[in-house]
């Protein structure tokens, strides 16, 4: 009787030390920057940029390809990678998803050009310096 109330005590025990030994805050990840609005030109911010289209026309069933017409905003979080907040629009080009993209791709203007502009916001993870990105979020509205 004595042995089974050893057992229970020290089962017990171990029970209590693994419940106090969690800790629910240990296995957030620490922001070691808070979001801080950073410059468009920033060659990272590019990098970012040119993915998130590329995922954004990849999932698209438009035929033709959109891009950036203005960069509104650009915010950076660092945690154990960045997190790039991208505020941006965009627009339809007039080139075709099969065609050769060309650096500068001329906008689809026409009567109805409010249809083909949207307003994107992408967060991207990135670690920019192995060449990884992301989209970790994207909410896109017509503009």
């Amino acid at each position: 009787m004595t042995r089974s109330w050893g057992s229970c005590l020290l089962l017990l025990t171990i029970l209590v030390a693994l419940v106090a030994s969690t800790d629910p805050g240990k296995n957030k990840v620490k922001v070691l920057r808070e979001l801080k609005v950073i410059n468009a030109s920033n060659a990272n911010v590019k990098q970012c940029l040119w993915f998130a289209m590329q995922e954004y026309n990849k999932e698209s069933e438009d035929k033709y390809l959109f891009q950036v017409v203005k960069t509104v905003q650009v915010q950076l979080q660092v945690k154990v990678s960045f997190g790039y907040f991208i505020d941006v629009e965009i627009g339809r080009s007039n080139c075709r998803k099969f065609q050769t993209v060309l650096k500068t791709v001329p906008f689809k203007r026409t009567l109805n050009w409010k249809r083909w502009k949207v307003m994107c916001s992408f967060l991207i993870g990135a670690l920019p310096w192995n060449g990884e990105f992301m989209v970790i979020k994207k909410q896109c509205a017509d503009a």
